[in-house]
């Protein structure tokens, strides 16, 4: 394995953030499959590698619009409580147009009796961490998005989920969805919460 640059490996995880505006600029078919490789090298359960990606673009991406204004229904009233009036204006913008991203991934995993609920969903959570560092490698923004769970079953028939036998077998199941693209803004970051988050047990 060759070496990584240590300082450049936490400068990468310090950079991560949410973008919610981009440029109309396409992503690259080279650049997406690496972003998308980079999620398959995450680690998983038993090794099942149980991810599911099923990426929007085009046409299809403009048609999932009115999907995603139908997920600001369900959770507008609790951001309202939690954000100032212009960045829940923003926000509120953000899901009627998804800030213009070119890309969108939504994640499933394809569960299973042989392994764990909590620990499937978690090879997938991973899978999708994996996307966001990526993203920032290749001078790309992201933002996931668990606003598509309030209307899993609208998803599911919008990407042709329903057809499949392991959805029929009731082992499919979509844990986010990812928006992607060049960022046109360039917000600030949350400051990092530390207390009580880590705690050390020693003999």
């Amino acid at each position: 394995m060759g070496q990584i640059n240590r300082d450049n490996f936490y400068e990468l995880v310090r950079s991560r953030k949410s973008i919610r505006q981009f440029k109309n600029q396409p992503v690259p078919a080279d650049v997406l499959n690496r972003i998308l490789e980079a999620a398959t090298h995450a680690p998983s359960g038993k090794n099942r590698q149980n991810w599911r990606f099923f990426v929007v673009q085009g046409k299809k991406r403009d048609e999932y619009l009115q999907h995603s204004q139908k997920s600001w229904a369900g959770i507008k009233d609790i951001l309202q409580q939690r954000l100032k009036p212009s960045l829940y204006e923003f926000t509120q913008r953000f899901f009627y147009t998804l800030g213009e991203a070119p890309v969108l991934i939504f994640a499933y995993s394809h569960n299973s009796t042989d392994e764990r609920y909590l620990t499937s969903i978690g090879s997938v959570y991973m899978a999708v961490q994996n996307i966001n560092l990526a993203c920032v490698a290749e001078g790309l923004g992201c933002c996931t998005m668990g606003a598509p769970l309030e209307i899993k079953k609208d998803v599911d028939h919008f990407l042709g989920i329903t057809e499949l036998e392991e959805y029929k077998k009731g082992e499919l199941e979509l844990l986010c969805g990812v928006v992607l693209g060049y960022p046109d803004h360039n917000p600030p970051k949350a400051p990092r919460q530390t207390e009580n988050r880590i705690t050390f047990l020693n003999d």
